[in-house]
């Protein structure tokens, strides 16, 4: 199937051309139609499979064929990040210069939002919490939004949005068209479903979260004294062209960071202690190529459309096999493929046996030539001290061995040095 199959008016097909898109993703293909028929819609969708193209596509459409004042599409998303990443790509997917969005989150001057808005925008893309404040300050008018996406739905519920969204829901006018796309269907989501959708068209890629299959997956088993060492020589490997490092909280983040930056690799933190222009910042300079590696929180683990990550990294292991799974779908998105590299301690053996379960499959162990790894089944968890990370230069990790780098002399090999 081709884009000029789905009913799209000839410019948007040729937009998307433009950019470099032949062929409609199965989401795509299932959802637009959907959508172009004026149906409440709710698909679940893996994450990078396509689906921010499959909303905004047909609200495009109808804005082109029916240009009307006012704000006509309202998009609504957990994060600041993916708010403006789905602006961005209207913006580039747009048609005429005419059809503006609006980004309104949190972080961020309200005075240049009430300017953008008052300069005539036909979408806003918002969290819903900064969008209640402009709705309770009468700077917003929702009466002719005529479609209302719900984004990350699931992970909307997660982060309590629910207050937030019955009250913007509440201003926005009736009848409309209501969508809704989540990466899991559980019974929250359906329930919240049937709050705010009309008798909805349901599309399931997946039934159950699932990494895509284009990912390599392997688990490092670790310590706490080689667990930084190790992880600047899985950094120095060649073909890691772009990776994404996931640490638990912001203060780890942060020195997992400092941690790279002293061994010469090109760095830049993301999280939320960071103010709205660092964190634009720092994904700027990420997907501009300036940075080679982006420490998270898990901030970043949902959403985020970068292309060309090739590796991701989980330095802390997440705690949820939900949490495992949107972060590795940082890489291999849209067909590509991409590497998913787990530094395991023995106390993270729950964590690990959850995701396993629910993946349905053991995953790959990887060995160090030269470095001793733990028994994960068997080791006693130990009690991690603070100051491990800033430890790196541990006995493990200087160990000369084929495959790894010792930590005061990172290869060049694929990095960028500098920081």
């Amino acid at each position: 199937m081709s884009f000029s199959e789905l009913s799209l008016s000839p410019a948007i097909v040729e937009s998307v051309r433009r950019r470099g898109h032949q062929q409609p993703a199965p989401i795509q293909s299932a959802a637009i139609p959907v959508v172009l028929s004026g149906r409440d819609l709710i698909a679940t969708a893996a994450t990078g499979s396509g689906k921010t193209a499959a909303f905004l596509l047909p609200i495009l459409d109808r804005l082109y064929r029916k240009p009307g004042p006012g704000i006509g599409a309202l998009v609504l998303a957990p994060t600041r990040e993916l708010a403006s990443q789905i602006a961005r790509e209207f913006q580039l997917l747009s048609v005429s210069p005419r059809m503006r969005a609006a980004v309104i989150v949190g972080g961020e001057s309200m005075d240049r939002q009430i300017r953008d808005v008052r300069g005539g925008v036909q979408v806003v893309v918002a969290c819903p919490g900064r969008l209640v404040d402009h709705l309770e300050r009468r700077t917003i008018k929702l009466d002719r939004v005529e479609v209302v996406v719900i984004d990350e739905a699931d992970r909307m519920l997660d982060m309590g949005f629910l207050p937030q969204l019955r009250q913007v829901l509440r201003a926005v006018r009736k009848p409309r068209q209501s969508l809704m796309f989540s990466a899991t269907m559980d019974a929250e989501v359906e329930r919240v479903a049937r709050e705010f959708l009309s008798d909805p068209v349901r599309v399931r890629m997946n039934d159950t979260a699932t990494p895509p299959t284009a990912i390599r997956q392997a688990i490092y088993p670790v310590t706490q004294d080689n667990k930084a060492g190790i992880l600047l020589g899985l950094l120095a490997r060649e073909g890691l062209n772009s990776a994404i490092v996931f640490a638990r909280t912001r203060s780890r983040a942060d020195r997992v960071a400092r941690l790279l930056a002293r061994n010469r690799i090109s760095v830049v933190a993301i999280h939320g202690g960071r103010s709205q222009n660092q964190r634009n910042a720092a994904l700027a300079g990420f997907r501009s190529g300036h940075y080679s590696v982006l420490v998270a929180t898990d901030i970043a683990a949902r959403g985020l459309d970068i292309p060309g990550v090739s590796h991701v990294v989980n330095f802390d292991l997440p705690e949820t096999p939900d949490a495992y799974i949107h972060r590795i779908g940082r890489t291999a998105r849209m067909g590509k493929s991409g590497e998913a590299l787990s530094l395991v301690m023995p106390e993270d053996g729950a964590s690990l046996r959850g995701i396993e379960r629910t993946l349905g499959v053991r995953l790959q162990r990887a060995s160090v030539s030269g470095i001793a790894m733990p028994d994960l089944a068997t080791v006693a968890p130990e009690r991690a001290p603070r100051q491990a990370i800033a430890r790196h230069a541990s006995a493990g990790a200087h160990r000369k061995n084929s495959q790894l780098s010792s930590p005061k002399h990172v290869s060049s090999s694929g990095w960028r040095r500098g920081s």
